[in-house]
């Protein structure tokens, strides 16, 4: 499973705790036929009706109460105490962990209209939305776009008898907009929810966000924008950025949380920016997007990181990068050396001239002190290098000698900005024919052989 079907997977979790935070979750009651079933607008039942509702409602077992229901409705098909049924069942098939059965007898409930008083259709629709979340529709269901839209519809009606509830007298409009909080919160994770299934990613962003006007410290929901925002045509990838860092820094956001993010959100940014941007400035990146996030509530307007096009352009031009192009861009600071570094550096530079100044022996590796030259004038000035590059599986570079040319082949790997301006570079070979050739030991003198007395003849 991959990193975003994890993630996604919490925005689930996160709608499932709210039912136990609502203190709007009231089951209404039938009013006992001598109280106000004669009102004018009052409902029209009768004595055996009203026992047999309440029979109902005396029920504790799941099952039990379903078997009186369906009784009762099988009895009374047009009952105005259908209002009263429903939640029943809803309330049963909750128990029983049956979210088609739920979603099925709210919308039966809310399908009542204004028979209903908007606390009990708020109910439906609470009930409903708890489903849909369980529900866990995926984009290869065939019946995906159909729940989806239900449940998005539905939850945007809660919305809307959400604020149809009058405010109880003994409760203060602080409490009451308390109460609300933890409904309206899951009623726009539904709708944003079944928005990302049905692709309406705006519609997603905006429903992500009204969580966020309610809850600035949600994590999931930061995630959720983020992860609206990525999915677009064209993605927008700076907003997902901000608002996947957005999520990493929330206070809500456990360790567990901010750490999986963050991960994610790394490999988003090498991968924007074509995964060959050396490691080191893909964390400072990071880094920096992170200390902005949590210092700012909304992205700033200037904050932007070049993409792997934009790269690419600097790299292959026109005018095609050199090192001597790279050097004097790095020279020059600003945004410029910013794109220009992030471009050059673990890239390979072939014979980088230079003029020699100091060898530093070592055992795996020799370094080598270069002045970086490009011209004659430069090359008889030159007194201290500001590059210094290893030279790995070539001994012989060490007999390259103080003062002269040296041409290199190797990785760009890191620099240091003025007014101490260094490259440094890795993995480097020097030109063979830059080396000395080893001087051969010294030939040992020829002895001449003692000359002997001819031997003595016989005599």
């Amino acid at each position: 499973m991959n990193a975003t079907r994890r993630l996604a997977g919490l925005a689930m979790v996160a709608t499932l705790f709210l039912i136990a935070e609502s203190g709007l979750s009231v089951f209404a009651q039938a009013p006992a036929t001598g109280q106000d079933a004669s009102a004018a607008k009052g409902p029209k039942y009768t004595q055996a009706e009203y026992n047999a509702e309440q029979a109902c409602a005396a029920e504790k077992v799941p099952a039990t109460v379903i078997k009186c229901a369906d009784d009762f409705v099988s009895k009374y098909p047009n009952s105005d105490l259908l209002v009263y049924i429903y939640p029943l069942y809803f309330s049963a098939y909750t128990q029983l962990k049956n979210p088609q059965k739920v979603i099925e007898y709210a919308d039966k409930l809310v399908a009542l209209g204004d028979k209903a008083e908007p606390g009990v259709r708020y109910q439906a629709l609470y009930a409903r939305a708890l489903s849909c979340a369980s529900l866990n529709i995926k984009d290869t269901d065939p019946s995906a776009k159909d729940n989806a839209t239900k449940c998005r519809d539905a939850a945007q009606l809660g919305l809307k008898t959400l604020d149809e509830i009058k405010k109880p007298d003994t409760t203060s409009v602080e409490d009451f907009a308390k109460q609300k909080q933890a409904p309206a919160i899951l009623f726009n994770y539904t709708a944003g929810n079944a928005a990302m299934t049905l692709k309406d990613y705006a519609a997603a962003v905006a429903s992500f966000k009204a969580v966020l006007a309610l809850n600035p410290d949600d994590p999931v929901a930061y995630y959720n924008v983020g992860r609206a925002y990525q999915a677009m045509t064209p993605p927008q990838q700076m907003d997902a950025f901000w608002y996947f860092a957005k999520a990493v820094t929330a206070k809500g956001a456990t360790e567990a949380q901010a750490k999986q993010i963050k991960t994610y959100l790394r490999k988003l940014i090498a991968n924007y920016q074509g995964g060959n941007v050396c490691d080191s400035l893909t964390d400072a990146e990071l880094n920096e997007l992170l200390q902005l996030a949590g210092t700012s509530a909304e992205r700033p307007e200037s904050y932007k990181l070049p993409s792997s096009a934009d790269l690419d352009a600097v790299r292959n031009g026109p005018p095609v990068m050199t090192i001597a192009s790279v050097v004097t861009d790095l020279k020059a600071g600003g945004d410029k050396a910013k794109i220009t570094w992030l471009a050059a550096c673990g890239l390979e530079f072939p014979e980088v001239p230079g003029k020699l100044i100091e060898v530093v022996p070592g055992t795996d590796a020799i370094v080598l002190k270069i002045a970086f030259v490009t011209s004659d004038d430069e090359f008889e000035k030159a007194t201290t290098p500001n590059m210094d590059v290893k030279a790995v599986g070539q001994p012989d570079a060490a007999r390259v000698e103080k003062d002269n040319v040296v041409h290199f082949t190797g990785t760009l790997v890191g620099y240091d900005p003025d007014p101490a301006f260094f490259l440094h570079w890795e993995k480097a070979k020097v030109k063979e024919e830059d080396i000395p050739k080893e001087k051969g030991a010294p030939k040992k003198p020829v002895r001449k052989p003692v000359a002997r007395k001819p031997a003595a003849k016989p005599s």
